[in-house]
């Protein structure tokens, strides 16, 4: 099972997105719970969350978050971003037979411009990051945002794509 965790701030419309698509890998039972954690949001992020049956922290502590989850690992997105076809199968095979953390491919269908990916590294979440619960617990401190995990991290890449946030953001 997967517990999948977002931090938001005025992204109602990116998290509603994201959570769209999260509803068949919780209707195949991989998707077990789905936790966001807001900044201080002024839209509608808190009742889309609630609307979803997600679990919405406005204050919080980040090992007691990673303690209450469900899943044996989480699954980190930026709102907006979205696993493409074949994800569930996927993340369900990686988490049986793995246990180093692991990322989607980027969308083919959605790249940044050339001069805007040359010479730049991705932001930390923008291709997810997929993690064991028991990893992430280790490595939490107070205080920590989910970006701060993927850092230094080496990641396996999943072949299942992830259209990122910023095309969801673009589209605003």
């Amino acid at each position: 099972m997967l517990t999948v965790v977002l931090e938001c701030q005025d992204q109602e419309p990116e998290l509603a997105q994201t959570l769209s698509v999260l509803v068949a890998g919780a209707v195949e039972g991989l998707v077990s719970d789905v936790v966001v954690l807001d900044h201080g949001s002024r839209d509608g992020t808190s009742r889309v969350a609630d609307a979803a049956g997600c679990r919405f922290h406005s204050q919080w502590d980040i090992k007691d978050v990673f303690r209450s989850a469900r899943g044996e690992w989480l699954l980190f997105v930026e709102p907006g971003a979205r696993p493409q076809t074949g994800w569930i199968d996927e993340i369900a095979e990686y988490v049986a037979l793995n246990k180093v953390p692991a990322r989607f491919t980027a969308s083919r269908g959605y790249r940044r411009p050339f001069f805007q990916r040359v010479g730049r590294s991705l932001p930390p979440l923008e291709l997810g990051l997929l993690l064991s619960k028991k990893h992430a617990i280790a490595a939490a401190r107070s205080g920590m945002r989910l970006s701060e995990f993927a850092k230094g991290q080496k990641l396996r890449k999943l072949s299942s794509e992830l259209i990122p946030s910023w095309v969801a953001r673009a589209a605003r």
